[in-house]
């Protein structure tokens, strides 16, 4: 450690002369690293996590070099100068591309500023076909690059003498990646460059995350070691403010979506206050909508008003990001394509629109803003209805108590596992034992049985039992001990679809006249006529014609057009969020309304109390009332959308083993409800283990049509495991296409081969991403437990009506929502 002294005092007149000064917990790594320990860092956005993790690898790169400045050079005689190739130390992985000239920026100015004779650049899905060529002869120093480009570099035969010389690799936004396939797909990608450089050291970067010890694990696979290994926590409490804003009047019967653009007006007011905000939304459907509303409210903001999400082009997103820096806008409204790592010091104010549905994600957009160590970041939540000040006020309190989502691994995806098999024999090749144990070696992997392992490899050798007899399904053999891909078309689709993982399906969006505005998804287009109108990237558009999956479009002069919806609008609560709110409705039960949401909620409380009754933490409320449409029964579990969902399909299927009922199913965040044309004998359901957890798995599997909900979820799987090729480029395969041929391969394996692992796969996945069932089972336990609340209500308690409306909003109807909902109000009453 003593030798790098000087190198190290450097980095801190480094720092000293652009007026910082280093933080301990960033000695702390620097001083861990070049002890040669791994780890990870975790501390708050915008507090320094970036120099923490790479200066390390520069302290010990301004060493190395300063000792071989002070070699004597010996002339060598009568032999030709040989250039020494360069070799590649540091890696760093960032989950996002859209970052990776942000960090560029970040990394190359101590290199710059010190001297040291590195070259640093970036390789992502953006980086030209010459510039990777070159990176291939002229090797950086330091290399950006993401999950699916890294996965692709190793599919070179190449990839070991290309990394041979790594000494570092930084896996950046860590708590991002960690929980889905391209975490996963990163586990195995370190593993591999742990067989290439077992010396290599591996460090995390994480901002806000729960579960910091499953975090490293993740990181370290079995490789994990206590005292080599190490956890470093940097700045944990840096100010965050959360405000919101109240409307002057709330609703005694509050539902849901109405509130949002009614508070436009506050929002624009807010954003005069400061020089650069950020409008946070949950969906880009929402950020069309609040940018188009903004602009016809304020048209002399055109120009410093911008729009930015994943769906638009690089370029436009890029120039939005590069006049952030300059200070340029006034406000900049963005679904999460800003929530990672983009240093924009001069945001000053953040607004969330609607709930931030997680404690984790309200902190990383709240970072956003004063994106400094010493800065007070604030982020002011504005309601899109009354409950979601719950919400407010809920997240405010988990933050104080440091009650953050917990992330997980997931475990042992087979389709991924085959994706990298192929990947490994079409680069260097594997031998069947060392391919078993490396992959163990990951965390995800890591109770992978030998029988799993041996099913994957026959799938890529010769398609499983089902596919043996199509050739193209043939893609590794046997050559000696080493299984490799010979076939160069098989190898080079394989190039083409590595970091397959989520199914876009989205159609390209272009001008008649040339230039590429963004891409929408392809049931939205389908909805389309010739000379239909729809607002998208801003900008007002009219439907011109589709071919060869691109939609083309001509301006519009009108701002008045449908606004394009993207699938996964609507998040579910996390658990933390939803524990923090049952907590907030025992205050108000208990009379305690201790925030300024919490007071302004206080006549909503204290009407449902009038009506019916407000739920405690340890019980469970369920009202019930008969309309002229039929009988009503609602529960409120305050588990979540997804959870809700669960059991309003477990709680039909158990009633109707009791009577055979037509049910009519919606649920919210906070409830749900069970309406029928007849009586529903929810009480004798209650009795007969309506909560019972016994036989709950089976009954689940019952009670939802999980073979069509599994046979939707196989079209990631048949994409990730290379049974689908989406097509080359300019013929790709429709939506459509491609969601025929992933479900006659689920059909196949259903009536042929119903032991297919990746059928199992396919349930797994339902259960765990569509249903939650890990959830699901412990609010199923804990409702169990609870002491049960059942009130007759002779109208809609202010509890119920969000569902009702929820429910009016799925039916179709002439009427328009917002009347047939104002019609509800008056109809239902007001007033005590």
């Amino acid at each position: 450690m003593k030798k790098y002294n000087e190198a190290t005092d450097t980095i801190i007149d480094w720092f000293h002369s652009k007026e910082w000064a280093p933080f301990e917990f960033q000695k702390s790594v620097w001083k861990a690293y070049l002890s040669g320990k791994s780890g990870l860092i975790h501390s708050a956005t915008g507090s320094g996590k970036t120099y923490a993790a790479w200066l390390g690898a520069v302290i010990e790169g301004v060493h190395e070099q300063a000792v071989q400045n002070a070699k004597p050079v010996k002339p060598i005689k009568n032999i030709r100068k040989i250039k020494k190739a360069n070799t590649l130390k540091v890696l760093w992985i960032t989950p996002m591309r859209a970052l990776a000239n942000d960090i560029l920026n970040n990394l190359c100015l101590p290199v710059t500023d010190l001297g040291l004779n590195w070259k640093v650049e970036s390789r992502t899905g953006d980086t030209s076909i010459a510039k990777r060529a070159q990176q291939k002869k002229n090797i950086p120093d330091a290399l950006i690059t993401t999950p699916e480009s890294l996965t692709l570099m190793i599919a070179q035969k190449d990839s070991p003498e290309y990394f041979k010389g790594l000494k570092c690799i930084i896996v950046d936004e860590w708590h991002e990646l960690i929980a889905s396939k391209r975490g996963v797909m990163t586990e195995l990608a370190l593993a591999r460059m742990r067989i290439l450089n077992p010396q290599a050291k591996v460090w995390g970067v994480s901002a806000t995350i729960g579960n910091l010890d499953i975090a490293l694990k993740a990181l370290s696979g079995a490789h994990y070691d206590k005292k080599k290994n190490i956890i470093v926590e940097g700045v944990k409490d840096k100010k965050i403010i959360i405000d919101s804003i109240i409307p002057d009047k709330i609703d005694t019967f509050p539902w849901a979506g109405h509130l949002g653009i009614k508070l436009l007006p506050r929002v624009i007011e807010e954003v005069e206050k400061s020089k650069t905000t950020i409008v946070f939304t949950n969906t880009r459907s929402q950020t069309e909508t609040w940018f188009k509303e903004i602009l016809e409210k304020r048209p002399d903001w055109a120009g410093v008003l911008a729009l930015h999400h994943s769906s638009l082009d690089k370029d436009t997103r890029t120039f939005v990001e590069n006049d952030i820096r300059k200070g340029n806008l006034k406000c900049i409204v963005s679904t999460s394509s800003l929530d990672l790592g983009v240093d924009f010091s001069p945001v000053e104010r953040v607004i969330q629109i609607g709930s931030p549905k997680g404690v984790a994600r309200l902190m990383q957009r709240a970072g956003r803003s004063a994106h400094n160590p010493d800065g007070t970041s604030r982020v002011t939540c504005v309601p899109t209805n009354a409950f979601e000040l719950i919400e407010v006020s809920a997240a405010r309190e988990a933050v104080r108590e440091k009650k953050i989502e917990a992330r997980y691994p997931i475990e042992k995806p087979l389709d991924l596992l085959t994706q990298h098999l192929v990947t490994i024999a079409v680069g260097t090749g594997f031998r069947l034992e060392e391919m078993f144990e490396e992959v163990k070696t990951t965390y995800s992997y890591r109770n992978l049985e030998e029988k799993e392992f041996l099913w994957a490899l026959d799938f890529v050798i010769r398609g499983g039992s089902t596919l043996n007899a199509y050739p193209e399904f043939k893609k590794v053999i046997l050559q000696g001990d080493l299984y490799v891909v010979e076939n160069r078309r098989i190898a080079q689709r394989h190039r083409m679809s590595i970091g397959t993982i989520v199914s876009d399906a989205a159609m390209v969006v272009k001008y008649v006249t040339g230039g590429y505005i963004g891409s929408v998804e392809e049931n939205f287009i389908a909805k389309l006529k010739p000379g239909d109108k729809f607002i998208f990237g801003g900008r007002p558009l009219e439907f011109v014609k589709v071919k060869d999956m691109t939609a083309f479009v001509k301006r519009s002069v009108s701002y008045k057009g449908l606004i394009p919806t993207w699938d996964g609008g609507k998040m579910p609560l996390s658990s933390e969020l939803c524990e923090a709110v049952r907590k907030k409705v025992t205050e108000a039960k208990n009379g305690i309304y201790s925030s300024s949401e919490m007071k302004a909620l206080e006549p909503i409380f204290e009407f449902q109390e009038k009506l019916s009754s407000l739920p405690a933490y340890n019980e469970l409320l369920i009202e019930h009332f008969q309309a002229r449409d039929g009988h009503h029964v609602f529960f409120y579990p305050f588990e979540g959308r997804l959870v809700h969902e669960g059991l309003l399909a477990l709680f039909a299927y158990r009633i109707s083993k009791i009577k055979p009922l037509s049910f009519s199913l919606s649920s919210t965040d906070y409830g749900l409800e069970l309406s029928s044309s007849d009586e529903i004998p929810f009480m004798e359901a209650i009795k007969n283990g309506l909560f019972s957890p016994e036989n709950l798995y089976e009954d689940i599997i019952q009670s939802l049509n999980v073979f069509e909900l599994a046979k939707r979820q196989f079209r990631e799987i048949a994409r990730v495991s290379g049974l689908i090729f989406q097509g080359y480029p300019g013929s790709k395969k429709t939506v459509r296409n491609i969601q025929a041929s992933s479900s006659l391969f689920y059909d196949v394996f259903i009536k042929y081969d119903p032991e297919n692992l990746l059928l199992y796969q396919a349930n797994k996945e339902v259960m765990e991403r569509q249903l939650e069932q890990s959830r699901l089972f412990k609010t199923i336990e804990r409702i169990h437990k609870s002491k049960l609340i059942i009130n007759e209500i002779e109208r809609p308690s202010p509890f119920c009506f969000p569902i009702l409306a929820e429910n009016f909003r799925a039916k179709l109807t002439t009427e328009k929502f917002e009347d047939r909902v104002a019609r509800m109000q008056v109809e239902y009453g007001t007033e005590e």
